[in-house]
């Protein structure tokens, strides 16, 4: 595929990367990856995201000269890293490890260029972080935030941008780090790949704590 067709390549099952990109206009298109990001390891919840996102991107089935995103989010309190609750059991475990807590949330972007030959070629990376303070919990308030199933699939094991924006107190950072994809970033790192502007992308610049990988 030529590189004259604009659009970027979705590595993602969420619905909430998805949504925010359509909210900003970005033209874009949903793929598949053969990464199995439960089997990857770090020693630090950063560098886990990086590594995820880099591995969707890099395993994503896209034609030949496509560019593709993987994007992956981690929450961290303290080394304890908190990925997406298999059920709710587990759900149940992170909201009570959760609450009353200032924790952190990294979400790693990676955008990957591929070859004619369909193998990787180039790649641009960023992490942006947020610093979420949640309230305290009480059991009841957790039974029926469980009870919604809104906190499966989701990292840390709850939607910020739902039902469980009343836990929060405050967010240093932007909001979008910890919904799962900070658009603003991946249009700069769209530029830094030579692609010029994103695709479709309206949105204001967006502001936070952003960290380049190299």
């Amino acid at each position: 595929m030529a590189r004259t067709e604009r659009v970027i390549y979705l590595a993602s099952r969420s619905p909430q990367r998805a949504k925010l990109l359509t909210q900003y206009g970005v033209v874009f298109q949903l793929t598949t990856t053969r990464c199995h990001e439960d089997s990857i390891r770090a020693p630090v919840p950063q560098a886990l995201a990086v590594e995820r996102a880099r591995a969707k991107a890099r395993e994503a089935e896209a034609p030949p000269g496509s560019v593709v995103l993987g994007a992956d989010t981690v929450v961290a309190l303290g080394m304890t890293m908190l990925g997406s609750p298999a059920d709710a059991a587990e759900n149940r475990r992170m909201l009570v490890q959760l609450s009353g807590t200032t924790h952190q949330v990294h979400t790693a972007h990676c955008l990957v260029r591929f070859g004619q030959d369909g193998k990787p070629a180039s790649e641009a990376i960023a992490l942006t972080s947020a610093r979420v303070t949640m309230r305290p919990l009480s059991a009841a308030e957790i039974d029926a935030y469980i009870a919604s199933g809104e906190g499966l699939g989701k990292a840390g094991g709850y939607a910020i941008q739902e039902k469980a924006d009343r836990f929060v107190v405050e967010i240093q950072g932007a909001s979008e780090t910890v919904v799962g994809l900070h658009v603003w970033t991946v249009a700069k790192l769209w530029r830094e790949i030579g692609e010029g502007p994103l695709p479709g992308y309206t949105g204001p610049s967006v502001s936070g704590p952003q960290k380049a990988i190299r």
